[in-house]
């Protein structure tokens, strides 16, 4: 059995998708986790356990019905990203 939250890898699946519509915004691994992690804590886990097999399944029938909230929250978190981004300041020389 295995236990998983389906709404992370919705937002992962939907994150370059939404990402393409803010050309101005960085598309750095930092900032790629800021948005997803930003994303996930305003949207609710929706834990699945099942074998293996069947989550796909599962996943293929809901993501229509959590579609457009996911593209919301990641929009969402792209502008405050993109307003405060956490880039490591260059090393002073």
């Amino acid at each position: 059995m295995e236990l998983r939250n389906y709404m992370e890898e919705v937002v992962v699946q939907k994150l370059d998708q939404v990402l393409a519509q803010y050309p101005y915004c960085c598309k750095c691994e930092q900032c790629r986790r800021d948005i997803a992690t930003l994303a996930l804590n305003k949207l609710p886990p929706r834990y699945i356990s099942s074998h293996k097999g069947d989550i796909y399944t599962r996943i293929n029938e809901m993501e229509i019905q959590y579609e457009v909230e996911v593209i919301q929250a990641i929009a969402q978190a792209i502008e405050i990203v993109h307003a405060y981004p956490r880039h490591e300041q260059p090393a002073a020389e």
